[in-house]
């Protein structure tokens, strides 16, 4: 049995991906041999989101309500222990390979209108692995319908550390402010990083800092997460203006991981407005991000 239907497997020098059917999602980057992101084996649930793509939001939309265009919707809660809408709508669904090579894959789906979001769009996907760089993701969101649609984007990557100490890990997360949270994951404000232990502007230790915080006003365009094995690096275009990083408990038993998460906003846009994507009919967004060892 297959959790995340057919897989497709691309690869460049030494590196080796795994793109799911169910989610589009990343199940794994491999460079010669070692994994990159975590795995998502197929016969089970993808851990914590790992891999998966958040469209047409990331993170969270605060009691799955919003308005738009003075209309009020309401999603289904997908994080019913904190009545929250998480992640998007395509984390369980199908989607096409439109083109498939030795190292790149297209995944497509038409996302219908339904309750809470009835709106069309036409979501691509390209995964192309580069021998030198790594995996770069590049998406192509259109607007099919007749009315304009709220619209954001995200990834959800994690950075595989196998049984190497999270403490002793080193990151660097090129960003001048971190939003602030109540104890439902939605930001309520937003404070400058300097003089805090949330500045990761230099890469430093991980050390006892536990993670999973928005991060906004980014000073760069690549995150970094060292060891003294290797370093890997998140990068990303402009269509990227916010990050949300986590550092879980095990990620799976006796392996830590560090998620570091491109997204075109922060949680909760479609009520803050911050970094929200107006569609127009017809209007089409793009952003790209990769991920590859430096």
């Amino acid at each position: 049995m297959s959790f995340d239907g057919r897989r497709y497997e691309i690869a460049a020098g030494g590196y080796r991906a795994v793109l799911a059917e169910v989610g589009a999602c990343l199940a794994g980057l491999w460079h010669d041999g070692s994994p990159v992101t975590v795995q998502s084996p197929p016969d089970a649930l993808p851990p914590k989101s790992t891999g998966a793509v958040l469209l047409p939001w990331p993170n969270r939309i605060a009691g799955g309500r919003y308005r738009f265009d003075g209309v009020d919707y309401q999603l289904p809660l997908t994080e019913p222990a904190r009545l929250n809408a998480s992640h998007g709508l395509v984390k369980w669904v199908r989607w096409s390979a439109i083109s498939h090579d030795g190292s790149s894959v297209t995944l497509a789906h038409d996302l219908a209108p339904q309750t809470g979001y009835p709106f069309e769009l036409r979501l691509e996907i390209s995964y192309r692995l580069d021998a030198d760089t790594g995996l770069l993701v590049s998406t192509a969101v259109t607007n099919t319908g007749r009315s304009a649609a709220p619209f954001g984007a995200g990834f959800h990557p994690y950075l595989d550390l196998a049984d190497h100490e999270l403490d002793t890990a080193e990151l660097l997360v090129p960003a001048g402010a971190v939003l602030e949270a109540d104890e439902r994951q939605i930001p309520i404000g937003r404070r400058p990083v300097e003089g805090t232990p949330f500045d990761l502007r230099t890469i430093r230790p991980i050390g006892d800092l536990r993670l999973d915080h928005g991060f906004a006003e980014l000073t760069g365009s690549a995150a970094l997460l060292r060891t003294e094995r290797r370093a890997v690096q998140i990068r990303w275009d402009a269509a990227y203006q916010y990050l949300q990083v986590f550092t879980p408990p095990f990620i799976t038993p006796g392996r830590n991981a560090v998620a570091i998460e491109p997204m075109s906003c922060p949680a909760n846009a479609f009520n803050s407005g911050q970094g929200l994507i107006r569609l127009e009919p017809g209007q089409q967004w793009a952003g790209s991000w990769g991920v590859g060892l430096v």
